[in-house]
């Protein structure tokens, strides 16, 4: 004969049900699902883009998707302002340009999940997210926000011998990723129709997407940076993708307070953001002219500020943004469309 289950322990039993009625409840009402998050602080839509779409084999709808990054990094190599970037272009992408969380995927160091956080096995296999079943209409975004490199080019396929990398959480222990993976990952596969935006607010960034078309601003013409030798494949399959740039190859890129005297972001970021909200409609080539403006601005008021020459320097940002882009075309009629 089976023992009667004590009093005490009924009670706890009907305490667990309430509860678990409660929170379903709750789940109803809200439409989210409160128990899925381990990181009540995450930046991903649960269960994760990566999650959903990872291991499916069905095809995709037609639509927007976008791949946000920012890494913190540690000790002398830290930034301050890459999860701000990454939570002001997130706002920016659903408030103001149609994308869905569910298609959001978000990377950053304060990410639990361990495929969340921004290494470089993660970074590569995100990419490869970003695009798989990519079809006519859809219009995809990767951000970036951390630190640049450049490096020798060993390939031969770099007009000036360097090639760009961007650097995830453990680039110490496994190696930056350079242009050349970027553009295999992201660029290769873009079907035609498809339209890729990447945004780099990081160090060197100019040409990190190796995109065979570089818009020079000062001569108000397409530049070819095509591979020198022939050999090595740059191109689409036939969809659009445009580089939207932190600075030139040979600049760095600042990580600053300059526009909000409180809240440090980077400045790419920050003024794309604030122009592409105040101004609707704005071309490429208008974009690029207001950032350099602003950017001229802030420089110009710190040179008044300061009267010794080593602090002038030191709070200037002197950097250019770039667009780079896998087909050349009218910068000043072409608006830019997230």
């Amino acid at each position: 004969m089976m023992n009667p289950v004590p009093i005490y322990e009924q009670r706890r039993n009907s305490d667990r049900s309430i509860k678990k009625l409660i929170v379903k409840v709750k789940e109803k009402i809200s439409g989210n699902d409160l128990t899925s998050s381990k990181n009540p602080d995450s930046l991903n839509k649960k269960p994760s883009p990566l999650e959903i779409w990872g291991s499916s084999s069905e095809t995709r709808p037609a639509g927007k998707r976008a791949l946000l990054i920012g890494v913190i990094y540690k000790s002398e190599h830290k930034l301050k302002g890459t999860i701000n970037d990454v939570k002001s272009m997130r706002e920016f992408l659903i408030l103001n340009c149609g994308f869905k969380e569910e298609n959001i995927l978000v990377l950053t160091d304060q990410e639990i999940e361990p495929e969340l956080i921004p290494t470089k096995k993660n970074i590569l296999e995100s990419l490869e997210w970003l695009v798989k079943g990519c079809q006519a209409g859809d219009s995809l975004v990767f951000y970036f926000s951390g630190h640049g490199v450049s490096q020798p080019d060993f390939d031969g396929d770099e007009r000036d011998g360097i090639s760009e990398t961007i650097c995830p959480v453990d680039f110490m222990t496994e190696g930056m990723i350079v242009d050349n993976d970027i553009n295999s990952a992201i660029v290769w596969p873009l079907k035609n129709g498809v339209t890729l935006h990447a945004i780099v607010d990081a160090c060197h960034s100019g040409t990190v997407l190796d995109l065979e078309h570089v818009y020079n601003r000062q001569e108000n013409k397409w530049e070819d940076n095509s591979p020198p030798s022939g050999n090595a494949r740059k191109h689409s399959d036939g969809g659009l993708a445009i580089s939207l740039s932190a600075c030139l190859d040979n600049q760095v890129a600042a990580d600053t307070t300059a526009f909000t005297e409180k809240t440090m972001n980077g400045a790419m970021t920050y003024l794309l953001i604030k122009l592409l909200k105040k101004y609707q409609g704005l071309t490429y080539g208008d974009l690029l002219d207001l950032m350099h403006e602003d950017l001229e601005k802030v420089n110009e008021s710190r040179c008044f500020s300061r009267k010794i020459f080593k602090k002038i320097m030191k709070r200037m940002l002197l950097q250019k943004p770039q667009i780079s882009a896998s087909k050349p075309f009218d910068v000043y009629k072409e608006h830019l469309i997230l």
